[in-house]
């Protein structure tokens, strides 16, 4: 059974790699440029996450994974 996992990427423009949610606790919120090492969130969590991050200069995204079960 597979199951959909969220994680949350942001790109901050320009040539710097994109960085992932890490942890999300306080803020401002913890990055990581290892995708494995990104916080797996359900579809509402990662919306809300993704809101609390979003400025001019930062632009988050869902981005979905695929977790087998």
């Amino acid at each position: 059974m597979t199951s959909t996992k969220f994680v949350v990427r942001v790109s901050h423009g320009g040539t710097r790699a994109p960085a992932y949610v890490q942890r999300f606790d306080p803020l401002p919120a913890q990055m990581t440029t290892n995708r494995k090492l990104a916080l797996l969130m359900g579809k509402l969590t990662a919306e809300d996450a993704a809101k609390a991050i979003e400025t001019t200069r930062c632009v988050p995204e869902l981005v979905p994974v695929h977790i087998n079960a």
